[in-house]
C-alpha cells in the first residue's frame, strides 16, 4: 500500500524568476534541515533542455516509536537524489525526488511540474506529486501516514522559502519569519518592561524628593 498526494500551488512571480529562484533556495529561514546540496550532473540535450541532478542531505528525526527500531549508529541524515529536467522553451521543469538510504523505513518520492499559471502569465504554478511507501512489517501504516503528514508540512515550508527567496531576488524585503517575529517582540517587550521602570523609579525619587521638602518644612 502507498499513500499518495496530489496537489497545486501557485507562486506570484513569472517563471523565469521562479526557475532563478530553483537554483538559490538554500539556505533560506524556512530550509533549516537542509544540510547540503551538491550538483553532481549537468547537460544540454541537443534540443536545448537542460538536464540535472543535484545530491542534498537533509536532516530527519524520526518519531520515537520509530526510533526504536532503529540501532542508534543509525545516520539521522537522509540523502536525496533530484532529477530535474528545464525545458525553457516551454517554460516547464519537472523535478524527481526520492531517498535513497532509509529505504526500509520509508520511502518518498516526488514529482513536480513547474509552468506558467493558465490564468496569469506573469505566475507559475507547480503541480506536486508525492508517494509514501513503506516495508515495515506490522507498522508500515503508520509510517506511511507519519511520512505523508511530514511531507505535508515540509511543502509549506518548501513554498514560503522559495517565496523568502524570490523576494531577496526581487530586491523587496522577504517576509519576517515567526522567529524574527518573536524576537523582535520579546526585545519590544523588554525595552518597554525597561523603560516603565524607569519611570517608576523616577516617579518614586520625585515622590520621596516631595515628601523630605514638606517634613523639612514643618521642622
Amino acid at each position: 500500500m502507498v499513500k499518495y498526494f496530489l496537489g497545486q500551488s501557485v507562486l506570484r512571480s513569472s517563471w523565469d524568476q521562479v526557475f532563478a529562484a530553483f537554483w538559490q533556495r538554500y539556505p533560506n529561514p524556512y530550509s533549516k534541515h537542509v544540510l547540503t546540496e551538491d550538483i553532481v550532473h549537468r547537460e544540454v540535450t541537443p534540443d536545448q533542455k537542460l538536464l540535472s541532478r543535484r545530491l542534498l542531505t537533509k536532516t530527519n528525526r524520526m518519531p520515537r516509536w520509530a526510533e526504536r527500531l532503529f540501532p542508534a549508529n543509525v545516520a539521522h541524515s537522509v540523502y536525496i537524489l533530484e532529477d530535474s529536467i528545464v525545458d525553457p522553451q516551454n517554460q516547464t521543469m519537472t523535478t524527481f525526488t526520492w531517498n535513497i538510504n532509509h529505504a526500509r523505513l520509508m520511502v518518498v518520492e516526488e514529482r513536480c511540474v513547474y509552468c506558467v499559471n493558465s490564468d496569469n502569465s506573469g505566475w507559475t504554478e507547480i503541480h506536486r506529486e508525492a508517494w509514501v511507501s513503506s516495508s515495515l512489517f506490522g507498522v508500515s501504516r503508520a509510517v506511511q501516514e507519519f511520512g505523508l503528514a511530514r511531507f505535508k508540512s515540509n511543502v509549506t515550508k518548501t513554498m514560503k522559502g522559495f517565496e523568502y527567496i524570490l523576494a531577496k531576488l526581487q530586491g523587496e524585503a522577504p517576509s519576517k519569519t515567526l522567529v524574527e517575529t518573536a524576537k523582535e517582540a520579546k526585545e519590544k517587550a523588554k525595552e518597554t518592561a525597561l523603560a516603565a521602570t524607569e519611570k517608576a523609579k523616577d516617579l518614586a525619587n520625585k515622590a520621596a524628593t516631595k515628601k523630605q521638602q514638606q517634613q523639612q518644612q514643618f521642622v
